[in-house]
């Protein structure tokens, strides 16, 4: 018993002098308490639309008004015109559009019945989902108030449209998640543990007085790691589109370009904690709770972005995968071009480098 406790005090020095082991038992149960309690909702706050007010009537006025008061939404403008709110749901920057129809009032006081059109962007299925329901209960609670102060039997309509997925299936929305994770986790992983194992097994001091320089080093760790996430690239979208009916709108090279940048951000952030590691166990930790947890929550396609705080909300933009889901999902289910991603390819071009100069300058070329 006298050994067995001395085990167990020696196993507490051992934890409470490695200040990694310290911040991952303390600091990531704060951190994942405080990231889930924020994000895990299935409401839809803040939500971007427009409203098309071709009425301008009484009846619109006080709906308009009724959705402003809404917590759920965010008006960008009230009056727009056809072609530029088909812009603005291509282009990502509204979720809903609400259209009164001219004589809208007047239907609704001379035939009891009028129609309210509400197009959602359906790439994301179960945003658009809710979106419309907050809508069809707004316009449910006019009518009853109305029906309570004049006793007339309206009934208002909404007719739905969604746009880029009408059958609302979940495909078009985890397939380009699902991308981001699979690439994000592989390549960060895979390329931090093969660098690390050298260092391990003693093999890097080979490498390092080898003429090799310590770029190339890094390149040739890399290169397999970026030929086999292309080949997965490549089964996930032929899955896609065979398996799951999900067919690719864009320009299929367009889309493995921006895949292979994508690719190459992964790796210089495998390359980075490499770097700053020595330890397989420790490289393979950072890899997984590192990149899996802010890919699954900052990446858009599992939690709505715009339900959390302003500063999860800025965090989110230092995720790779954040850009790298709005790319796919522009090109492969809404059929965009480069024009409407060239900001996203920048920024991932951008954190490419940033890290790329960051990993070369801490990499040690004398091992202590």
């Amino acid at each position: 018993m006298k050994q067995f406790l001395i085990f167990i005090k020696k196993e507490f020095a051992h934890v409470l002098r490695d200040r990694k082991t310290l911040l991952i038992l303390f600091g990531m149960p704060i951190v994942q308490i405080l990231i889930f309690g924020f994000a895990l909702t299935s409401e839809v706050k803040n939500a971007k639309i427009v409203i098309m007010d071709q009425a301008n009537d009484i009846s619109s006025k006080q709906i308009i008004a009724k959705i402003k008061a809404s917590r759920y939404f965010e008006i960008e403008k009230v009056v727009m015109n056809h072609r530029q709110m088909e812009n603005a749901l291509k282009q990502g920057d509204i979720r809903l559009a609400v259209i009164f129809p001219a004589n809208f009032n007047n239907d609704l006081l001379h035939h009891n019945l009028a129609h309210i059109q509400v197009i959602a962007d359906a790439s994301d299925p179960n945003n658009a989902t809710t979106l419309t329901s907050y809508i069809r209960s707004i316009t449910q609670d006019y009518m009853t108030g109305t029906l309570k102060i004049n006793n007339i039997p309206y009934r208002i309509t909404p007719e739905i449209r969604f746009l880029y997925n009408p059958q609302l299936k979940g495909a078009p929305n985890y397939v380009p998640g699902v991308m981001a994770l699979v690439l994000m986790l592989v390549c960060v992983m895979m390329t931090a543990v093969s660098i690390v194992k050298e260092k391990e097994t003693g093999t890097m001091e080979i490498l390092l007085v080898s003429p090799f320089s310590p770029f190339k080093i890094i390149v040739s760790k890399a290169v397999p790691y970026l030929l086999l996430s292309l080949i997965n690239v490549t089964s996930i979208l032929l899955l896609s589109v065979f398996v799951l009916d999900l067919p690719i709108n864009g320009n299929i090279m367009l889309l493995f370009a921006e895949s292979i940048l994508f690719i190459i951000t992964c790796l210089t952030i495998g390359i980075f904690i490499s770097v700053k590691t020595n330890s397989m166990q420790v490289a393979m930790l950072i890899s997984l709770m590192g990149m899996m947890l802010p890919t699954i929550l900052f990446s858009g396609f599992m939690f709505p972005i715009e339900n959390m705080p302003l500063p999860l909300q800025v965090i989110s933009n230092i995720i790779p995968a954040k850009w790298y889901y709005i790319i796919v999902k522009s090109i492969m289910i809404k059929g965009l071009g480069f024009t409407a991603i060239w900001k996203e390819t920048l920024i991932l071009t951008g954190i490419t480098v940033f890290m790329l100069v960051i990993s070369l300058k801490n990499f040690k070329i004398r091992l202590s």
